[in-house]
């Protein structure tokens, strides 16, 4: 992206007294942009869509959200232009409590409402240069981690890798006559964690959730965080069963976690989506991705702590059932050949089903004129027929 080299630094000014606001403005227009809000809300929202802000100038005392919750979410943020983005705080000549709890919590200068401009301005200057320093430190970061496999800080996969791993590993499935699966996690309820315990208490839970997918994982699968809580897991040559199998594991590792804080205990909860090449016949990451992130909607909608699959709610019974039905052909072409018709008669239905992709395939191939849509109509009706009189 193309930026005006002679477009003035960008200030974000926050407070709720429009003359203190406008004061400052006074003082400093001919040097910087400024932008001017009225409380910590507001201003968090505009820093959050305008990438332009440099530094942000914030009173305390202020509705909605104060300034001390303002730096904290600022300083919690897993953006990183917010992360590090200089803060100058407004405060009293005697508030020096007020000062040392905004020191700890990140902010990196103070003001007081009768600043002269020179001196403003001249720390403004330094800040700005600061951050654009570490804006540019932060670009040559990414840049570097965009060409490594490892994202550094959160010790898994980049969506870049993510990407490129996927490519891969779809194209040997197709050359395979193989699967891929996709899997996506995320902790139950996790903007309530945030918004009663803070992100740092939220990021604990993430670093638990990290550490059990490192140790459950295969050599061949791929892991990437996708945001404070959420997880991708893309797992080659897995069929629908198996993926299943894998995501109630790791949930019911999970649910075993209590974590404690400040004398409570905090149970913790995942929901999970899965998708799979083999079922619904799809050949992109990003078609798998978002019918993965459909199923993950649909298992927090039914109250969380669930997983989610192609016919809905996936529990131990229903990876049992799906387990009876993956017959093994060679089993069954041995049973016709020893006129074992009987034992081939109740499995047919399975049978037809595990062989519409080779079916389809042949027909695509050879044109044999084979009844496709009456096949895989009898096949399903049939088995939903069984499945009934259980």
């Amino acid at each position: 992206m193309n930026e005006d080299t002679n477009a003035l630094p960008r200030l974000l000014i926050v407070d709720d007294s429009r003359m203190v606001r406008a004061s400052i403005i006074k003082q400093i227009r001919d040097r910087f942009d400024c932008r001017e809000e009225c409380d910590g809300e507001a201003a968090w929202e505009a820093l959050v869509v305008d990438s332009t802000v440099q530094v942000l100038i914030t009173d305390i005392g202020m509705p909605r959200l104060d300034g001390y919750g303002l730096i904290e979410r600022v300083r919690a943020s897993r953006i990183a232009r917010l992360h590090k983005l200089p803060i100058i705080v407004i405060s009293g000549d005697e508030d020096d409590g007020a000062r040392e709890r905004a020191r700890e919590l990140g902010a990196n200068d103070f003001i007081t409402k009768g600043i002269g401009t020179a001196e403003l301005v001249a720390r403004l200057d330094t800040l700005t240069r600061y951050g654009q320093t570490s804006r540019e430190l932060e670009e040559s970061r990414e840049a570097l981690a965009n060409h490594s496999p490892i994202d550094p800080g959160s010790g898994l996969t980049t969506r870049a890798y993510m990407n490129w791993r996927a490519s891969q590993d779809l194209a040997l499935a197709r050359r395979q006559q193989g699967g891929v699966s996709v899997m996506v996690f995320e902790i139950d309820r996790i903007d309530e964690v945030v918004a009663k315990y803070g992100h740092q208490v939220a990021e604990l839970i993430a670093k638990k959730l990290r550490a059990i997918l490192a140790l459950k994982v295969r050599h061949e699968d791929t892991v990437s965080e996708l945001g404070i809580g959420k997880f991708m897991l893309l797992s080659p040559l897995t069929d629908m069963v198996a993926a299943s199998a894998f995501a109630m594991r790791l949930q019911s590792a999970i649910g075993k976690l209590v974590m404690t804080y400040r004398g409570e205990q905090i149970r913790v909860g995942v929901s999970a989506g899965v998708s799979s090449t083999y079922v619904d016949g799809l050949d992109t990451l990003s078609r798998l991705t978002e019918l993965a992130f459909e199923r993950l909607a649909g298992a927090q909608s039914a109250g969380g702590n669930r997983v989610f699959g192609k016919d809905g709610e996936i529990t131990r019974e229903v990876i049992e059932r799906m387990l009876r039905r993956a017959v093994s052909v060679d089993q069954a072409l041995n049973h016709l050949r020893l006129g074992q018709e009987d034992e081939i008669a109740a499995l047919l239905p399975d049978l037809l089903l595990a062989l519409q992709p080779l079916l389809q395939f042949a027909e695509r191939r050879l044109q044999l004129g084979l009844p496709m849509a009456r096949l895989e109509r009898l096949a399903r009706e049939t088995a939903t027929g069984e499945e009934s009189m259980e």
